[in-house]
């Protein structure tokens, strides 16, 4: 290929990329937003007790749910049968709120149960990961160890094997 059919090739190749569509994408401003580069954003990390502790959070807050949640329930059950039956349609109507009020709830609470499951089984199952990390590096330093056993200084040819400058046949 000469030189002038190349650099024909690279200046199409130009033309075609400044004519393709592009996206518009909103700045990220002080949000702490995404960045593309990822030396700049870091590795994925992954702490232990930040884990526990949403778990932890999620198990406290579907205790509460259940303790706090309902107290208004039964008494709202009470009222809503006591108006029903003096014949006031507000019963029917306290009664519904009482009823989705216990619907979303438990919907809420299962979410959190959800939560905090999870977060135990991250946790485990990233300490199962660490473990088998650790084991493969630690395989991994017993053999690099082996290499360590150097004749001379690192990056120094062995001795053993001559000078690069003899010529092999000559005596």
């Amino acid at each position: 290929m000469a030189w002038d059919e190349w650099e024909q090739l690279k200046s199409q190749a130009a033309e075609r990329q400044s004519t393709q569509m592009q996206l518009n994408q909103l700045d990220p401003g002080d949000g702490g937003g995404y960045t593309s580069a990822p030396s700049q954003y870091g590795d994925l990390k992954v702490n232990q007790g930040d884990l526990s502790n949403i778990g932890k959070k999620a198990f406290d807050l579907y205790n509460d749910l259940w303790d706090k949640g309902r107290r208004a329930v039964p008494s709202s059950e009470t009222a809503a049968g006591t108006l029903s039956k003096d014949g006031f349609a507000l019963g029917g109507g306290l009664q519904h709120v009482a009823t989705r009020w216990d619907e979303q709830l438990s919907s809420l609470r299962d979410a959190c149960a959800h939560i905090s499951n999870h977060m135990t089984t991250t946790k485990k199952l990233h300490s199962d990961d660490d473990h088998y990390i650790r084991r493969q590096m630690s395989s991994i330093d017993m053999l690099d160890a082996g290499f360590d056993e150097r004749v001379g200084e690192p990056g120094a040819k062995n001795s053993v094997y001559g000078d690069s400058g003899e010529k092999k046949g000559k005596s």
